[in-house]
């Protein structure tokens, strides 16, 4: 069984990120590194469903994921194990829950570091390449393409608010509270997450990030923003295993396997 600082120096060389002080240049060199490296995708979960998986995959098998297969995961597993690996390296920080219209939906973790706070979020799919400052006096804005993300101030009661928009239009949400959980806490909801019904066991969606732009595969579109400039296709279902080889990278064999148990299409917003 492979020991667990291994598994960290592991995590570090696929992120190609040298071990340094916890500082704020390590932490925005880590966010950076993740959000490029690791994609938020459910091709990996859907396999897992088929294995009667019901959690997230140990530290060993999220690592060998990522380097073998371009996967990485949702947030439960992408936001955990960037949790572990920042306390790992000494950073003060916690793991909290998000709710969006059901409570702790979401994981994120935050950061406190020469004293100021800051969301680290590696599995928002969304384009947060720097660690999200929370002591905000105005709302802290990040586009792309066609899309925008809006951090507002905290509110009273030390929650924070973070607003998606697509096209203008706000499509999703979640607010993130700020006191430390362990991860035994959302197993409920978690497990709840692989049901039948739920919304990544009916939906596709692989999202890749950039330092000028994205790519993502939602359901049948393809979008790809480059310095800001966005452009989006229409693909057949059955063009899925091959735009996922040749866009993020993954084996077709595997996507294609995933992808047969998918009976619907789910609005991924909903």
């Amino acid at each position: 069984m492979t020991d667990n600082k291994t598994l960290f120096k592991k995590y570090l060389t696929i992120l190609g990120v040298d071990d340094s002080n916890s500082s704020l240049e390590l932490l925005k060199k880590i966010v950076k590194a993740h959000l490029i490296k690791v994609p938020f995708e459910n091709i990996s979960k859907l396999n897992y469903k088929q294995q009667g998986v019901n959690y997230i995959p140990g530290f060993s098998q999220y690592l060998d994921g990522i380097e073998k297969f371009n996967f990485g995961g949702t947030c439960y597993s992408n936001n955990y194990y960037l949790y572990l690996l920042l306390e790992e390296l000494d950073f003060e920080v916690k793991l909290c829950g998000c709710d969006m219209k059901n409570p702790d939906v979401h994981l994120i973790s935050i950061v406190k570091l020469n004293g100021q706070e800051f969301i680290v979020d590696g599995g928002y799919a969304a384009p947060f390449l720097e660690p999200l400052p929370r002591d905000l006096k105005e709302d802290y804005v990040i586009n792309s393409g066609i899309e925008k993300y809006i951090l507002k101030p905290k509110n009273n009661d030390g929650t924070s608010r973070l607003e998606q928009y697509y096209m203008g239009e706000l499509r999703h949400w979640y607010t993130a509270k700020s006191y430390p959980r362990k991860i035994e806490e959302f197993r409920k909801v978690i497990k709840d997450s692989y049901a039948d019904n739920a919304m990544f066991m009916n939906s596709l969606l692989i999202t890749r990030f950039f330092e000028n732009g994205s790519v993502v595969l939602r359901n049948l579109n393809l979008n790809e923003t480059i310095d800001g400039k966005s452009s989006t296709v229409k693909i057949l279902f059955e063009d899925i295993p091959g735009i996922a080889h040749e866009k993020f990278g993954m084996p077709v064999d595997l996507v294609k396997k995933a992808a047969s148990r998918l009976r619907m299409l789910q609005d991924t917003w909903a």
